[in-house]
Parts: C-alpha cells; sequence; structure tokens
C-alpha cells in the first residue's frame, strides 16, 4: 500500500459500477411494479387488522411480529455496517478483489445476512395473511 490507496484494476471498477446501475434499475423496477400496501386514511377509533409495510420493509415488520425486541439486533446490524470499512478484521489486503480470503468472514457474514433478509421479506409478503397469521 502506497500513499494509502489500494492496487487495483480499471476492469474492477467498471464491474463495480456496471453491479450497481443493476441493483438500482432492479431496486426502480421493482419500486414501480410492486405497489405498497398503502391503507385508506388512519381513524384513531377503528383498530385495523394489521397492515403490511412497504416490500422494502418487510422483513423487519416480520422480525417484529415474533418480539418487539427483535428491533434492536437489527439497529446493532445498521451500526455494525455502517462501522464496517473502520473495523479492523484480517490483515492487509495488496489488491482489490471480489470475496478476498483475508476478509472471508465478513464476506461470508454479508451473504447470509442478506439471504436471511431475502428470506423474511418472502415469507411477510406472501406467506402472511390476515392478522398475520401463516398462510400457504
Amino acid at each position: 500500500m502506497k500513499n494509502g490507496f489500494v492496487k487495483s484494476s480499471p476492469y474492477f471498477f467498471r464491474l463495480i459500477s456496471r453491479s450497481m446501475y443493476a441493483l438500482i434499475t432492479t431496486l426502480l423496477l421493482l419500486a414501480a411494479l410492486i405497489p405498497a400496501s398503502l391503507q385508506e386514511q388512519a381513524n384513531p377509533a377503528v383498530t385495523p387488522n394489521p397492515a403490511k409495510s412497504a416490500w422494502f420493509l418487510l422483513w423487519i415488520q416480520e422480525l417484529v411480529s415474533w418480539s418487539r425486541i427483535m428491533i434492536y439486533p437489527v439497529i446493532l446490524l445498521g451500526f455494525f455496517f455502517l462501522l464496517l470499512p473502520w473495523l479492523p478484521v484480517g490483515a492487509h489486503i495488496p489488491r482489490a478483489s471480489w470475496f478476498p480470503h483475508q476478509q472471508r468472514v465478513v464476506s461470508i457474514v454479508t451473504i447470509i445476512l442478506v439471504a436471511a433478509i431475502v428470506a423474511l421479506t418472502v415469507l411477510a409478503m406472501f406467506f402472511r395473511g390476515a392478522n398475520w397469521s401463516l398462510v400457504f
């Protein structure tokens, strides 16, 4: 490492930028195609059936439906990912790459967490019915 920079290739950053554009396009398409499950205006006199959140928040609603204290791991997870660039995890990486061996633990934990979020979102979106009961 020279002058605080990591040696890398322009091909790597082109791949990252293409991945970013693909992710943004996918999210915009999902936001346009899958409507938010909004209800009528709130009425304090009538308690509604539990409404589903927007699709990108359903995984949090699913966790909180198990126990109200499950929001705290979500908050801690957010802080963990916020501080991840400054955490001393593994050795110095001489060259930028996808899933480097020196940071295998971080990569595996991230993949597991993303898979869990996707699974919770699918569970809440397609397998929850009235009164938040499981339906198949």
